[in-house]
């Protein structure tokens, strides 16, 4: 399980509160998801999950999608305050 403080050595290391991404490549992180064939093994682990009902290894790749879901979290958002930072710029 990814643990607050690997959350905050990401978020040190990304500095999403930095809005310094080219428009391009924010525009592509924002674009980046899971494919629906994970977003719906992601709803059946969590499912099992909540049942108390998850293996060993079902555990395990749960917490992998977790780790992964939680880097894209702040990497969209250093994603989405550099394009506010963008039209902030290019209206003034």
């Amino acid at each position: 399980m990814i643990r607050a403080t690997e959350t905050d050595i990401l978020s040190r290391i990304i500095a999403p509160d930095d809005g310094n991404l080219e428009p391009g490549l924010a525009q592509y992180i924002l674009k980046l998801d899971f494919p629906q064939s994970d977003h719906r093994r992601i709803d059946e682990l969590s499912s099992k999950a909540q049942d108390g009902a998850l293996t060993p290894e079902e555990e395990s790749e749960l917490e992998g999608y977790l780790h992964v879901n939680d880097f894209l979290a702040i990497v969209q958002s250093k994603a989405r305050l550099s394009l506010q930072s963008a039209a902030a710029h290019q209206a003034s």
